[in-house]
């Protein structure tokens, strides 16, 4: 594959998964991205022109994607309309983004026989009991919780019906939380991170015992690239590196690696439907194409992304007022 489309590349999941295809392939990318407010183009300026092309365009847009699918061998689609608070207070962009725009990159990659890789979240399976001892596996039933969830639970439906309708030739992977470089700070570790180190107190949903299953970006990459190689087609694959943690413990963690008290932190009524517990089981793709994370210290891997928002402020600043207000106003 020398050519390879990357929709949401500039996005936070995205643009890690662009710098991993430069690291580690020869391939030629094309970004197509809709630039957002949770997109950045300084995540793929680092990156040599020569190498990756950005677009900026709506994968709602058949007239935008079609000539970029028929360039390439294959598309990798990670763009999404995916912050839960959002899509509760306006659903439609998650239906448009989410729903829409996979059916019309569907369409195209139809249309041109191009290999197409959809990215999805565990969030589809809706949550599980604290005291469960089970893991979402790739046979658990769909059951989001929220417009976010259930857009993407449509979108991979879509997929697998073009898959056994049009022999259209996809893969799917849903994979748990991500923590790392360039993820927007509305999002729970770098929100809590900037506000430490703007002197505000983290805040937490309800009890904070809400557990999440956490991966390094890093490893998301490697093991999407590695469906995108040597998956079967029409197979979903579920990616995790055994990383839960509850939210309480992650903010306790982050204040102690960066010299607060423990407990250092606010309580906040929680939002409606949060998901109590997520755990992906991903031994299928662990024993199948042999795929294994690098980064199984949560500990480390959270240091390392306290240190890269310290150390580029510039990046995320612009946005802090703006993401606070809104939280603010509705009293989070």
């Amino acid at each position: 594959m020398s050519k390879i489309l990357v929709t949401g590349g500039a996005g936070f999941i995205g643009s890690n998964f662009v710098h991993h295809l430069v690291e580690r392939t020869d391939a030629d990318v094309t970004v197509l991205d809709k630039l957002t407010y949770a997109a950045s183009r300084e995540a793929l300026d680092v990156l040599p022109a020569e190498r990756v092309t950005l677009v900026v365009g709506d994968i709602a847009d058949a007239d935008v994607v079609d000539p970029l699918v028929a360039e390439a061998d294959a598309v990798v689609h990670f763009a999404a309309e995916s912050h839960n608070d959002n899509s509760l207070d306006d659903p439609s962009p998650f239906v448009q983004t989410n729903l829409v725009g996979t059916f019309t990159l569907l369409e195209a990659v139809r249309r041109h026989g191009t290999r197409f890789h959809h990215v999805s979240t565990d969030e589809v399976y809706g949550d599980l009991a604290l005291d469960d001892p089970q893991r979402f596996t790739e046979t658990t039933p769909y059951n989001p919780s929220s417009p976010y969830s259930s857009t993407k639970a449509g979108s991979d439906l879509l997929v697998r019906a073009w898959v056994r309708s049009f022999g259209v030739a996809a893969t799917i992977s849903n994979c748990s939380n991500n923590y790392g470089p360039f993820q927007h700070i509305e999002k729970f570790i770098p929100r809590q991170i900037t506000n430490v180190l703007d002197g505000r107190r983290p805040r937490l949903y309800g009890q904070g015992t809400n557990v999440r299953d956490w991966i390094h970006t890093a490893d998301h990459s490697s093991a999407v690239l590695t469906i995108l190689e040597r998956g079967r087609v029409g197979e979903t694959y579920l990616i995790g590196a055994d990383g839960e943690e509850s939210n309480r413990d992650v903010v306790e963690t982050l204040l102690e690696l960066m010299g607060q008290p423990s407990d250092a932190y606010d309580l906040v009524t929680d939002r409606p439907g949060h998901d109590l517990r997520y755990a992906i089981d991903s031994s299928k793709l662990r024993a199948e194409l042999g795929w294994e994370p690098r980064f199984t210290d949560f500990r480390s891997g959270l240091a390392a992304t306290i240190d890269w928002y310290r150390d580029n402020e510039a990046w995320w600043r612009p946005h802090k007022e703006t993401v606070e207000a809104r939280y603010a106003e509705a009293g989070q």
